[in-house]
């Protein structure tokens, strides 16, 4: 049952969702957008405690080092954001990644991808793969990498790891999914059975960012837009984590049972009564703490088999 509390945060949510489309929020300059969604990042996200933060370039890229004092230097989770692959950034989940890597003890490389509608599928895959063969020229070991991402990126972490496949590279350890958005053609049941229930997602906002990310040219059950639609064979281990009280719901089980099909050891956990990535909201929700906590328990369980 969820807690107390997490009922609270999902009117809370609603709420501001409401007031923010009331605003215009939708109607301002994409720019402007991501701008404010940066600004309300400031004031609510904080860094664990013991965290710091080591800015570099990758490829051209911005991207950051995140690390906790009991990091292990060898081994690193690279972490996709979400955001429609239109929005977010370092700023809005920096926190959450940071969260993760220090739960399960390793250091975390975050990259802010280009996003689109400027730069539409494929650049996300394209720079998601150029930082993963960039830490392997680091001497990073594949084992010693996981793919982490929430929504979009969880999407973009799974997308890699195909592009990767396919090219006959060495793949990372693992793939760890939070909420994952994986079918932009948006055919699962929880679209229309989760509509009225989703505090942040909306089908027709899901639609719109799906058309901006694939572009005039790409079909939206392209493999790599949509990875439900390509064959999982030879994907290293998946975890997943989603909520019932989100339109991605049915991504999230689809995911699951595709890669089952294909042969992939898959871990899902539906929680009940969760919305869309949960998780970001921390150590203010005891429900994040513990996704969180089991997220940390199966990377370190990953990389110590």
């Amino acid at each position: 049952m969820p807690s107390i509390r997490s009922c609270f945060f999902e009117k809370g949510i609603k709420l501001s969702v409401k007031r923010a489309l009331k605003k215009g929020l939708s109607n301002r300059a994409m720019d402007e957008q991501r701008q404010m969604l940066d600004t309300v990042a400031r004031k609510l996200g904080k860094l664990p405690k013991n965290c710091k933060v080591e800015k570099l370039q990758i490829e051209g890229l911005y991207a950051e080092w995140i690390s906790s004092e009991n990091a292990v230097e060898d081994k690193v989770i690279l972490y996709l954001h979400g955001g429609g692959y239109a929005f977010c950034s370092a700023t809005t989940h920096r926190p959450l990644a940071a969260s993760i890597g220090k739960a399960a003890g390793v250091k975390v490389l975050f990259p802010e991808y280009r996003l689109a509608p400027e730069h539409p599928f494929p650049a996300a895959v394209d720079d998601a793969v150029n930082v993963y063969q960039w830490l392997l020229r680091q001497g990073y070991q594949p084992s010693n990498i996981i793919f982490a991402g929430d929504s979009a990126g969880g999407g973009l972490s799974v997308a890699a790891a195909l592009v990767l496949r396919d090219q006959n590279e060495p793949l990372p350890r693992a793939l760890v999914c939070l909420s994952p958005w994986v079918d932009l053609t948006s055919s699962g049941e929880s679209y229309r059975k989760n509509n009225d229930v989703d505090p942040y997602l909306t089908l027709p906002g899901v639609k719109d960012a799906a058309r901006m990310y694939a572009g005039k040219e790409n079909p939206l059950d392209h493999p790599l837009i949509s990875p439900v639609f390509a064959d999982l064979t030879g994907l290293p281990p998946l975890y997943i984590q989603a909520g019932n009280h989100e339109i991605l719901q049915s991504d999230a089980e689809l995911l699951a049972h595709q890669a089952r099909k294909a042969g992939v050891k898959v871990s899902l956990k539906v929680w009940d009564g969760m919305w869309h990535v949960w998780q970001i909201s921390g150590p203010r929700l005891p429900e994040a703490k513990k996704a969180i906590r089991e997220m940390g328990d199966y990377i370190k369980k990953v990389f110590n088999s």
